[in-house]
């Protein structure tokens, strides 16, 4: 027992050394299954994902969604993703950065996705997460929404829904509320 000590010890002298005497920072299990997700992704050519505080934060990251079909055809959506140290057992957190008129995204910025709530799967994925934010902007759901005057309007009027996010995404009211261009 006390040799394994001793050879996990000269490692460790070892990796220090290799990097100039400052000790390597051990990845957790999240780190490292996110590396795996983000080094597999697929996502499709209207969504993009950047790093603002640079690569060697993987954990705190941003996608754009620019959805090439439905109401929201020509807007430019921007997420925010804060993945948990004991991902993938536990969905990453995710904030819509941009005020939008939809069923699924109230005005803070809170997402309405099963898969980021009680149908998470450790499974799951990185890339799954931004198809169902994608989807969300192709196919919004008035079934289960966040918003529920923009869900009412799209069950009961989808003509006036489709004119209140044109207008919410040239930047203008809807009702009271002032949205920012997104277009």
């Amino acid at each position: 027992m006390i040799k394994l000590f001793k050879v996990k010890e000269k490692q460790r002298e070892l990796a220090e050394n290799a990097s100039n005497g400052v000790p390597t920072k051990k990845q957790s299990a999240g780190e490292l299954r996110l590396h795996k997700d983000i080094s597999e992704l697929n996502l499709p050519k209207s969504c993009n994902i950047t790093f603002p505080n640079g690569k060697d934060d993987l954990m705190n990251f941003e996608v754009s969604i620019r959805p090439d079909e439905g109401y929201y055809l020509g807007g430019t959506f921007y997420f925010s993703f804060t993945v948990s140290p004991i991902y993938p057992h536990e969905a990453p957190k995710v904030k819509c950065k941009t005020k939008v008129y939809h069923p699924n995204i109230d005005l803070e910025g809170n997402v309405c996705l099963n898969i980021l709530r009680e149908d998470w799967k450790p499974v799951l994925n990185i890339n799954t997460v931004i198809y169902g934010l994608y989807h969300l902007f192709t196919e919004p759901n008035d079934e289960d929404p966040l918003n529920h005057e923009a869900a009412a309007v799209l069950r009961d009027n989808p003509k006036l829904f489709e004119s209140n996010v044109r207008r919410a995404m040239a930047g203008g009211y809807v009702g009271q509320t002032f949205f920012a261009r997104c277009m």
